[in-house]
């Protein structure tokens, strides 16, 4: 998992929106980069709805907010829009970009083991370093955490 003051591990991923990001390209702004496990699930859903819904403080701070699953982007583009998400949504299938970071690992439910997105939110800041890790999120409270993380 990366740590809070290193290098953030750049990344060039495709959007929801058609174009490809790349972290190089908010230099100057903080990054709020957030790794959920699969589009239009409760958890996740009520991830995304909560940075929905503080983008107006997050803008204020000067935060830009991306979200990242193994989802494609087709799937993207439809959490999107039933959800009025107003913040891109990146594709990573083979999750190279959250192995990088280190959220990508083993976990269980039911009694299964598999591997998959561990649910986790990087604050990466204006020249590149990580400010800030948020591990074992949870969705319902979180974005109001990440908020008043950024304003101290």
């Amino acid at each position: 998992m990366v740590r809070e003051g290193e290098r953030a591990p750049e990344f060039e991923l495709e959007s929801d929106r058609g174009d490809t990001v790349r972290l190089e390209d908010f230099r100057g702004r903080r990054v709020v980069l957030y790794f959920y496990p699969k589009d239009d699930t409760s958890g996740c859903t009520r991830e995304a709805c909560g940075f929905r819904d503080a983008m107006p403080e997050l803008e204020q701070l000067e935060a830009v907010v991306l979200g990242v699953s193994p989802d494609g982007v087709a799937s993207h583009v439809k959490f999107r829009e039933k959800y009025d998400l107003n913040f891109p949504l990146l594709a990573d299938p083979d999750h190279e970009v959250a192995s990088a970071y280190g959220v990508w690992g083993k976990k269980k439910m039911y009694g299964r083991e598999y591997e998959g997105i561990l649910r986790t939110t990087v604050v990466i800041g204006t020249d590149g370093t990580v400010e800030k890790v948020f591990e074992k999120v949870k969705p319902a409270e979180h974005a109001e955490k990440v908020v008043e993380t950024l304003a101290t």
